[in-house]
């Protein structure tokens, strides 16, 4: 399958992806990590047509978390209210045309949304699943063991199978301990190789899709 990563320059859904013979690429503002030349360094909503089946896209979530609401009330120093809002306008934005893309198949990533951010984007549809790194790891010195729910919002792939081993009392909580830094948002956003591997593992042998009808893509079966 032709699989677009967006918003990601770690490579590793990427890499995930290549390993089992799938056509990968990754698509963010920043260059590649792992100096790749199956990266495309570019605002990713210039290259959302022509891939085969799958978008599993990493939007920022800074504004858009329920985690963050607060600062849409009071913001921290030295930033403005109306910067808040501007930026919660541009995420949603942003969201809303990775979730909204012309592919009959997509994995929008983020954590769980506030209602601001709900209200903002197009068809907007409850996640489809919740976890955290630590369903998808077997080793508990490993980057998998960790605590940060993730939230996947899902159009025509199904929820993915937990694959891991341990049980989270050995979790860490790295990513909400974090301290501050220059690169604290980056690091707090990185993805992690397990749910990688299962993404890969579990939707790349469904292949290419059959075709679909765009405007029949986000109908929804009617309640019993």
């Amino acid at each position: 399958m032709k699989v677009l990563i967006a918003c990601e320059a770690s490579g590793t859904v990427r890499r995930a992806f290549e390993a089992r013979g799938h056509d990968a690429w990754s698509c963010d503002i920043r260059p590649a990590e792992d100096k790749s030349n199956r990266h495309i360094r570019d605002d990713v909503r210039n290259h959302l047509e022509g891939w085969d089946c799958i978008i599993v896209a990493h939007p920022p979530c800074t504004r858009l978390c329920n985690s963050g609401v607060r600062w849409l009330h009071k913001p921290p120093p030295g930033r403005s209210l109306d910067e808040m809002w501007a930026e919660l306008e541009e995420g949603a934005a942003l969201f809303s045309d990775l979730w909204n893309a012309k592919c009959p198949r997509v994995a929008v990533e983020n954590p769980v949304m506030h209602k601001h951010a709900k209200k903002r984007i197009r068809n907007y549809q409850p996640f489809a699943q919740s976890f955290h790194p630590w369903h998808f790891g077997t080793d508990p010195a490993g980057p998998d063991n960790e605590k940060k729910r993730t939230c996947l919002w899902l159009r025509g792939l199904p929820p993915l199978r937990a694959t891991g081993t341990l049980d989270g009392f050995s979790a860490r909580a790295r990513v909400h301990k974090m301290g501050p830094g220059a690169d604290r948002g980056l690091e707090r956003s990185r993805f992690f190789p397990g749910i990688a591997d299962a993404m890969a593992d579990q939707w790349g042998p469904l292949g290419p899709p059959p075709e679909f009808e765009p405007e029949e893509q986000f109908v929804l079966p009617l309640a019993a």
